[in-house]
């Protein structure tokens, strides 16, 4: 008898799909909104209205300017959380309607939170040591830790729905809500949930993190044109631009999908990491690190290289980033490389940093549902060597089955994530 493909060293494997999504982001707080700005074009850049910035060279970002934290807490409870635990609350309040979720009537003790960040609530820290330094140790905050610690957001999402699974937050920079998704689809898949809020929220548009980005000269600087700004594999880049927000999706096993009777809208079809182990920020030549996230999760995926119609890259409009990332897809996809079609989210959103991973893959999904894969803007002049088809300031039409989502994170992190149109058949 031919092995079980849903069977993996003697254990159940169980299918894991998506049934909610929900974001807040620069261009849009709910995903029909955000969906509509990706395909419009539309930046979400613009000069800094959080604070002054005429001391830094750079003075511009994607900031989410029409939020309102009383739009997910009371006035009181939004005043002892961080921005960041708020977009968490934000995000998944819209992941968990769309997912038609009624609490009362699953098990809760198997209802788990994955949220990732790179930074937490640095913007609490600022404020908070400001206060220490300026007016003693007896103004600080009483609420500073719960506000600053990376954890929160899944924390708060899992006290407010009352979810007693799996519960924590994974940091890996820029990398860290799409290995969130990936140890929410493992618990999945090996059993150990049956439902997971999963995803990244991120608020660091901040003094201290604009001025740190700015001395490590990641930041384009192009503050007269800042909806120009951001614009991966042209080679007239120079460097990305902040972003802030959250992406949140649901993931389900197949069968509590089913007995809820809910619409899948993709599956998770494998998960791939490595690291590069060459540089704190560089990446590695020839993306030899991205290459072996990108096998690792087409060989968990079980989908030969042909099957991929699309690629969201981690495209963040950095010079050795964007080389590196096209130099891997074309190593990894040989020919088939020039049949795919490539984008960035981040020309128009901004770097979500750690929560990227979560808003890319939602514009993945949305690809899978419409048949349309959305522009990447602001590229007027390829750079030579990024030589990919980036569905540049297009939209492109043409049926998605396949779709990979990489995310790349200072220290070397490396992850990717195959999400497919739902089968009932399933493709392993």
């Amino acid at each position: 008898m031919p092995p079980n493909p849903f069977h993996r060293n003697g254990r159940p494997r169980h299918r894991v799909v998506v049934t909610g999504m929900g974001v807040i982001t620069p261009i849009g707080m709910t995903v029909a909104s955000y969906w509509e700005g990706l395909l419009a074009g539309r930046s979400g850049a613009g000069t800094i209205t959080a604070f002054d910035t005429a001391q830094f060279p750079t003075r511009i970002a994607c900031e989410v300017k029409s939020f309102d934290p009383a739009s997910v807490a009371e006035p009181k409870d939004a005043r002892r959380l961080d921005r960041a635990q708020l977009f968490a609350l934000g995000g998944a309040a819209e992941a968990v309607v769309h997912a038609q979720i009624n609490f009362e009537r699953v098990d809760r003790n198997r209802c788990g939170v994955v949220i990732g960040s790179g930074i937490g609530g640095i913007g609490t820290f600022e404020k908070q040591h400001l206060a220490l330094v300026n007016q003693g140790p007896g103004r600080v905050s009483p609420f500073f830790i719960p506000m600053m610690i990376a954890d929160m957001s899944a924390g708060q999402v899992s006290l407010r729905y009352g979810l007693k699974g799996p519960n924590y937050a994974t940091v890996s920079a820029c990398a860290s809500s799409a290995h969130a998704i990936a140890d929410a689809a493992h618990l999945i898949e090996r059993g150990d949930a049956d439902l997971m809020v999963t995803g990244g929220s991120e608020a660091t548009i901040t003094p201290g993190a604009l001025a740190g980005f700015c001395s490590a000269r990641a930041l384009s600087t192009r503050n007269d044109e800042p909806e120009r700004a951001s614009r991966p594999f042209d080679k007239d880049r120079d460097g990305f631009v902040m972003g802030e927000g959250a992406g949140i999706v649901i993931l389900e096993s197949l069968e509590h999908a089913h007995r809820r009777g809910v619409q899948i809208l993709a599956e998770i079809l494998g998960v791939g990491m490595s690291a590069d182990a060459y540089h704190i920020t560089a990446p590695a030549p020839q993306g030899e690190g991205a290459q072996r996230s990108m096998r690792a999760a087409l060989a968990d995926a079980e989908v030969p290289l042909e099957a991929v119609d699309y690629v969201n890259t981690h495209g963040t409009s950095t010079d050795l980033g964007d080389i590196s990332e096209t130099e891997a897809i074309r190593a990894v996809f040989g020919g088939h490389a020039d049949r795919l079609i490539a984008n960035s989210t981040k020309s128009m959103v901004g770097h979500l940093l750690g929560a990227a991973g979560g808003a890319e893959l939602i514009a993945c999904i949305k690809s899978i549902e419409t048949g349309e894969i959305h522009p990447t803007i602001n590229l007027d002049n390829p750079d030579p060597q990024c030589d990919l088809d980036y569905a540049a300031k297009r939209v492109v039409k043409r049926p998605v089955q396949v779709a990979i989502s990489n995310s790349f994170g200072f220290g070397g992190h490396n992850i990717t994530l195959v999400v497919g149109a739902y089968s009932e058949n399933g493709r392993r």
